[in-house]
C-alpha cells in the first residue's frame, strides 16, 4: 500500500498533467475554428474544379493530344499512395485511421500482384507505415517547420508526384487523408488523382447543364488545368487534415482532462481514507497507553 507521501505526490502529478491537457484542449479549440473555416472554404473551389475538369474531359476524345495525366499510362501495375497525416500525435486515433486505410489498400494491391510505392506526408503516418511497409516508402515530406499550411506546400508535393509520373515511376496515384465532418467525426478518405478521376456527380453537373466552346482548345486547357487540379486536391487534403487533427486533439484532450479529474477524485478518496485510518490508529494507541497507566 502506498504511503501518504506517495499519494500526495501522485495527486500533484496528475493535477499537473490535467493542467497541461486542459491547456492543449484550449489551444486546439482556438486553432480549430480557423482550420475549419479554411477547410470549408476550400471545398467549393475543389468541387468546382472537378466540375470544370469533367466538362472539358467530356468534350475531348481520347487521342494523341489528350494529356497522360487524364488518360493514364494504359496500365495499372504500379501504384503510388500519397498518405497525408499529422506531424504530431496526441489526437486520438486520427493518424492511425488514415494509416489503416492506406495499409489495407496497399495489402489488397500487393495481394493482386501490383507494385506499391508510398509517399508519406507527415511524420506520424511515416512512423506507422514503416513498420510493415518500410521497403515500399520511397520518400517523406516533412511539414513540421510549416506554421500554417499553404497552397505552395501542396504545389511542391504535386510537382514531386507529377515528376515521378513523367518518369514512369507509377501508373496510378491515390491520395489518402481524413475529411473533416465535425469535432468528433473525421472520415478517412481515398481519392484517385492520377489519372484524373471525375466523379459521376461532377460529370453530370458539368456536362448536362451547359455547352462551352474553348479557346485556344480543350487539350491546351487540360495541360494546365490537370496539374493545377492535382495541387488543389492535395491542398484540400492538407486543410481537411489540419481541421480534423485539431478536432481530434480537442476531443482527446477533453477526454484526458476528464479522466485526470476522475483519477484525482479516486486518489484523494484513497488518501483521505488512509489518513483517517492512520489518525484512528494513533488515537487508539494513545488511549490504550493512557488506560494502561
Amino acid at each position: 500500500m502506498p504511503s501518504l507521501k506517495d499519494l500526495r505526490n501522485r495527486i500533484a502529478s496528475v493535477k499537473a498533467t490535467q493542467k497541461i491537457t486542459k491547456a492543449m484542449q484550449m489551444v486546439a479549440a482556438a486553432k480549430l475554428r480557423r482550420a475549419q473555416e479554411a477547410a470549408e472554404a476550400a471545398r467549393p473551389y475543389s468541387q468546382r474544379m472537378q466540375v470544370v475538369l469533367a466538362n472539358i474531359a467530356g468534350a475531348v476524345s481520347d487521342g494523341d493530344d489528350t494529356p497522360r495525366l487524364m488518360t493514364g499510362t494504359g496500365s495499372d501495375d504500379t501504384h503510388l499512395l500519397v498518405v497525408c497525416t499529422a506531424e504530431r500525435g496526441l489526437c486520438g486515433g486520427f493518424n492511425s485511421q488514415i494509416a489503416r486505410l492506406a495499409r489495407d489498400h496497399a495489402r489488397r494491391l500487393i495481394a493482386d500482384g501490383k507494385q506499391v510505392k508510398i509517399l508519406c506526408v507527415g511524420k506520424k503516418g511515416y512512423d506507422i507505415l514503416r513498420r510493415d511497409f518500410a521497403s515500399h516508402i520511397i520518400d517523406r515530406v516533412d511539414l513540421r517547420e510549416v506554421k500554417r499550411v499553404g497552397f505552395v506546400n501542396a504545389q511542391d508535393i504535386a510537382r514531386k508526384v507529377i515528376g515521378m509520373f513523367d518518369d514512369d515511376a507509377f501508373d496510378i496515384c491515390t491520395l489518402f487523408y481524413s475529411e473533416f465532418k465535425s469535432v468528433i467525426s473525421q472520415i478517412p478518405t481515398a481519392q484517385q488523382i492520377i489519372p484524373a478521376a471525375v466523379s459521376a456527380e461532377a460529370e453530370e453537373d458539368g456536362i448536362a447543364n451547359a455547352v462551352y466552346d474553348y479557346e485556344p482548345d480543350a487539350e491546351t486547357i487540360l495541360n494546365d488545368l490537370i496539374p493545377r487540379n492535382i495541387s488543389v486536391q492535395i491542398f484540400r487534403a492538407l486543410l481537411e487534415n489540419t481541421a480534423g487533427e485539431m478536432g481530434a486533439k480537442m476531443t482527446a484532450m477533453d477526454n484526458a482532462t476528464r479522466n485526470a479529474g476522475e483519477m484525482i477524485d479516486k486518489l484523494t478518496l484513497n488518501y483521505n481514507r488512509q489518513r483517517q485510518a492512520q489518525i484512528t490508529k494513533e488515537l487508539i494507541e494513545i488511549i490504550s497507553g493512557a488506560e494502561a497507566l
